[in-house]
């Protein structure tokens, strides 16, 4: 005879509560996740007692569970020595903590030896909260630290499991697509945010190339593992392959760039600028002493106007009776460049100097020069300093084999010869000048026949 034993109301309430989230034709004990899930019921529950509830009950708790956690002088405490370590708090708080702690199986409560002890399960979850904590202190914009250290940790341990590689896999997913939106969106700033952040997620590829190859060669791997290590590889090929990208959209960005004037300033430095300042209004205050008064007319002022303008049109038709007369288009003078002009004037100066006869060779035999201000002066200094700039295209070869007034100029035969002294001059516009000389060549064809 066997006796069957009675239903638990507890686990029934617990199954009725789960059903009601899903469709009736479902069950939900035929979900796979469901089952793993209720299998780790002990474990969430820890959880479900350290973060249930407000901010400042969570963090007490942990407060307490940290506090005890990290005294490895003694594994067990009295209530006094408890007292003591966490006299910063008030005795019932501390009493509520310790009761909720202990309950959920967080602290073990010895009643011979009337002592707590910190159970293995609460370590774990500790060691697991501690873990990501100093991931979270660490500079890790591309989020794929912990992630990556759980799978080495793993993988040391010859334990690693598919989910873990999947959430490695669902982050690198997440960055590709993050940085193709940021290349494909054309903005600089976010362009270069997402690099900065594209060089940190390659740096912890580059760590995790070697785990990764040390699953794929694992042969007691099942082929569930080794899926998911090939799909992180392609995932991390994506990955890096994306240098590129960035740099073609930065360089097209570059190549657009407008600068204003010649201040050196792009409208990249002015929104720079404009984003340092949290209220963009405030940058107004003050800029306008008046306010702008609207001027109006009345409406019986309009209809007037619009009355007058109505009769002109009339009367103006009715005078034509036609299509207006043909008229000859204006003749107009185009005048030439001022620069045309003031280097046509230079070009008749500079050969006045160069004309036979006008400075005979000295006795010496040197050839005859001038200083260059004397053939630059006297002008503006606008004038003056766009006659300076042609002066390196006397004797340019490349230069002489061009038509035009510079070609002219190129084939003039005299030297440049420029010094670092300056020499000062009383002239109004120009103060001062590089002292420099031009040379008259004696024989240009017979240079030329040499050439």
């Amino acid at each position: 005879m066997t006796t069957e034993s009675a239903p638990d109301p507890a686990l029934d309430s617990q199954q009725d509560g789960l059903q009601a989230h899903f469709k009736p034709n479902i069950s939900a004990d035929e979900i796979e996740q469901v089952y793993h899930l209720k299998r780790a019921q002990p474990l969430l529950q820890v959880f479900t007692a350290l973060f249930h509830g407000g901010f400042d009950g969570v963090l007490v708790r942990l407060l307490v569970l940290r506090e005890l956690a990290s005294d490895t002088a003694s594994a067990s405490f009295t209530r006094p020595d408890i007292n003591t370590r966490l006299a910063y708090l008030l005795p019932e708080s501390l009493e509520t903590v310790l009761m909720r702690l202990r309950t959920n199986q967080l602290l073990a409560w010895d009643a011979q030896q009337a002592v707590y002890r910190v159970t293995p399960m609460a370590r774990n979850v500790l060691s697991a909260i501690d873990a990501l904590l100093a991931m979270g202190k660490e500079e890790d914009p591309a989020d794929m630290g912990y992630l990556l250290s759980q799978v080495a940790g793993s993988q040391m341990m010859g334990g690693v499991t598919v989910e873990q590689l999947h959430h490695l896999l669902g982050r690198l997913v997440e960055l590709t697509e993050e940085f193709a939106d940021a290349i494909a969106s054309g903005s600089e700033f976010r362009l270069r945010e997402s690099q900065a952040k594209w060089h940190v997620a390659c740096d912890w590829v580059e760590r995790g190339s070697e785990i990764l190859r040390a699953i794929t060669s694992d042969e007691n791997a099942d082929h569930a593992t080794h899926r998911a290590a090939q799909a992180i590889g392609r995932a991390q090929s994506s990955l890096l392959n994306m240098q590129g990208m960035f740099s073609r959209a930065l360089n097209q960005i570059e190549r657009q760039r407008v600068h204003l004037g010649q201040s050196g300033l792009s409208t990249t430095d002015i929104k720079r600028w404009l984003l340092q300042h949290d209220d963009l209004a405030s940058l107004a205050v003050g800029a306008i002493d008046l306010p702008v008064v609207p001027q109006f007319i009345t409406p019986a002022e309009m209809i007037d106007v619009a009355e007058a303008e109505l009769l002109s049109d009339r009367a103006a038709s009715a005078v034509q009776g036609g299509l207006p007369s043909g008229e000859d288009a204006p003749t107009t003078i185009s005048d030439g460049p001022p620069m045309q002009k003031e280097l046509d004037e230079w070009l008749a100066r500079l050969a006045d100097f160069t004309s036979p006869g006008k400075f005979p060779a000295s006795v010496d035999g040197t050839a005859p020069s001038i200083q260059v201000h004397e053939s630059l002066l006297p002008a503006s200094f606008a004038v003056a300093s766009y006659r300076a700039s042609m002066l390196p295209l006397l004797g340019d070869a490349d230069e002489a084999r061009l038509q035009g007034a510079t070609g002219d100029l190129a084939r003039l035969p005299v030297t440049f010869t420029p010094s670092d002294e300056m020499v000062q001059l009383p002239d109004l516009h120009v103060a001062a000048m590089s002292l420099a000389s031009l040379t008259l060549s004696l024989n240009p064809e017979g240079d030329k026949s040499d050439e």
